[in-house]
């Protein structure tokens, strides 16, 4: 009932310890709600991600650094206190200067998250598998994550440092920019817009911390299966649009058939049943608690 059984605090130690002492491959789909994050959480997978560009989308937004730390903050919050999957943020360019950065790693905190990444792009940033990027230069995103660390006061709070520098100078460029972001304090990397699994491969074997893929339909690389994934030595992997892409492609299928046939009769198998949903936000545990608070008598 209500939110997670665990704090955020115990999130991070499990997700630290997860990534310490095993091979497997975490699996963290994107959340565009808090309702689909528990939907994650109930269909099995190791943790929920909050993509920056979903953010973006679900306030009529295109992804080019529009949102606030507080927006995005505040639907983190929503979504990690409803599982008790830690969740991993797109915290951008970390919303400014190196003190923003570090305020912005506090403000994740508060909000319940695991982990975030922040990335080496310049302002006004623009999604990851476009073309026309622009990253900043090196001592430049090596402060970012220094503030990020130094920010830190949880220290399981996970730091990621992504990296676009693979679409603008090259793969051997991503490679010696991942081993100078770790050097700087970050605890995993995010090599953005990667072409095929020998880079993955490449850049895992370059740094000794977890490497995570971005699987991102309609992206610059093919949609590798999770295990052809692990076997290239990614740790992390997320599917940052999928659901909200499924969502909105069902909901436009449905509309289209109310506005064509005049009601939504044929559609209902393809629905999530209401006890479904019920069963999903633990309508009986409102129900006991409920009970419980006002079907009682006092004994005398």
């Amino acid at each position: 009932m209500l939110y997670s059984t665990l704090t955020p605090a115990e999130k991070r130690r499990r997700l630290r310890a997860r990534l310490d002492d095993s091979d497997e491959l975490l699996r963290l789909p994107g959340a565009f709600n808090p309702l689909s994050a528990r939907l994650i959480e109930q269909k099995g997978f190791e943790g929920v991600y909050v993509s920056g560009a979903v953010v973006s989308a679900d306030l009529g937004l295109p992804d080019i650094g529009l949102t606030t730390l507080t927006e995005v903050a505040q639907r983190a919050a929503q979504i990690a206190r409803m599982t008790d999957l830690p969740t991993l943020v797109d915290a951008d360019t970390g919303f400014g200067e190196p003190m923003n950065v570090a305020r912005t790693v506090q403000t994740m905190e508060d909000a319940g998250v695991a982990g975030l990444h922040i990335e080496d792009q310049v302002n006004p940033k623009r999604c990851g598998h476009l073309d026309g990027k622009a990253v900043v230069d090196l001592d430049t995103a090596l402060k970012r994550i220094r503030a990020a660390a130094d920010g830190r006061r949880d220290p399981d709070l996970l730091i990621m440092a992504r990296t676009d520098v693979r679409a603008v100078d090259g793969l051997g460029a991503a490679v010696d920019r991942a081993r100078a972001l770790v050097d700087a304090g970050a605890d995993a990397v995010f090599p953005e817009a990667m072409t095929g699994l020998d880079e993955f491969e490449a850049v895992a074997r370059a740094v000794d911390v977890p490497v995570l893929a971005n699987m991102t339909e309609f992206g610059k690389g093919r949609l590798h299966t999770a295990d052809e994934l692990r076997d290239a030595g990614v740790r992390i992997v997320i599917y940052p649009v999928t659901l909200l892409r499924l969502a909105m492609g069902a909901a436009s299928r449905g509309l289209d058939e109310i506005a064509t046939v005049g009601t939504q009769e044929a559609l209902l198998g393809s629905m999530q049943h209401r006890s479904d949903l019920y069963d999903l936000i633990d309508y009986r545990g409102y129900t006991a608690f409920d009970s419980s608070v006002f079907d009682f008598t006092v004994e005398r």
